[in-house]
């Protein structure tokens, strides 16, 4: 478990963390999401002491990182992938960090075999790609079996067996009842392996919920339905949580709060014939622009009537 209470850090005039407060529970998958510059990196590294903390605590299992006598076997982590010696080998690697805290050398060659690393092994860490360099990052985040894992952008450089792999294996750690927390700026992947959210902005929690109810807040459950009869529908459909709204004299109407299957199935119960029923579609990617359109610090200029 990760906790965070009044976690604040200042760069001088800059305050890149605000005072956040969440907690990272285990049996979960919660992603960290946020623009650029919303201070998701510098709260991972204070997670693990490579930062201090201005003000407020930050800990993991109970304990700051530093704190633990074998970190390692407490919290596994990837930030930078290309943080490694570029002349050493992927098992000279991992076996340098398992030598610190008594890992085996069955558990560096169990990790290079779950990573997919065993036909480059013993080649030279800097001559790896992209994707290579990950999967070298992240196993060394899962090399001393721990309990808490936490990734940074773990799908960068990944072909698309590999984003299936992760998505699995942050799954599978999540099942196993292990703490879990991935940054990621990929939206659709976020939706598809995320069970909780935190997001921030300039600094500061703006969410602390599920990918469905942040995409149900952003207008996830609405229906626009078209009929001869809208007065009769409304009636037939009003009820407690159940906005309708529509223009006089148009036979559209937009429900929020009922599924289109129950709609269609209470008009066709009454007799009223449908025109339209259509299900408005809010990506977690749209819910989340949506949330953080007045935290986002780089802004691209528009090119709309310009001149190619």
């Amino acid at each position: 478990m990760i906790e965070a209470r009044q976690l604040t850090k200042r760069y001088g005039d800059k305050v890149a963390v605000d005072g956040v407060d969440f907690t990272v529970r285990p049996g979960a998958v919660t992603g960290f999401l946020g623009p650029n510059g919303a201070g998701k990196s510098t709260t991972m590294r204070m997670i693990i002491g490579l930062d201090a903390p201005t003000a407020g605590t930050v800990t993991v299992n109970g304990r700051r990182y530093a704190q633990h006598s074998a970190p390692l076997r407490e919290v596994g982590a990837l930030l930078e992938a290309r943080s490694i010696h570029p002349g050493r080998s992927a098992f000279d690697h991992l076996m340098a960090l398992a030598y610190t805290h008594g890992i085996s050398r069955a558990r560096v060659s169990e990790v290079i075999e779950m990573t997919g690393l065993q036909s480059v092994a013993r080649k030279r860490a800097g001559a790896f790609s992209l994707g290579m360099g990950q999967r070298l990052g992240i196993a060394a985040a899962v090399l001393g079996d721990p309990q808490t894992v936490m990734l940074d952008e773990p799908v960068n450089g990944l072909d698309p067996e590999g984003v299936l792999w992760i998505r699995n294996l942050l799954t599978g750690l999540a099942a196993e009842g292990r703490t879990v927390f991935v940054s990621s700026h990929l939206m659709s992947e976020m939706a598809l392996v995320a069970d909780h959210l935190i997001i921030v902005g300039r600094g500061r929690v703006l969410a602390d919920t599920t990918v469905r109810d942040l995409v149900l807040q952003a207008g996830g459950d609405t229906v626009v339905v078209a009929t001869d009869d809208p007065a009769e529908l409304r009636r037939v459909l009003v009820g407690p949580g159940v906005e309708i709204t529509g223009h006089p004299g148009s036979e559209q109407l937009t429900v929020t709060g009922l599924p289109a299957r129950e709609i269609g199935r209470k008009a066709a119960e009454h007799g009223l014939v449908l025109f339209e029923l259509t299900a408005k579609t809010v990506s977690l990617e749209e819910a989340f622009m949506e949330l953080t359109k007045e935290s986002v610090e780089y802004h691209a200029a528009s090119t709309t009537g310009r001149a190619a």
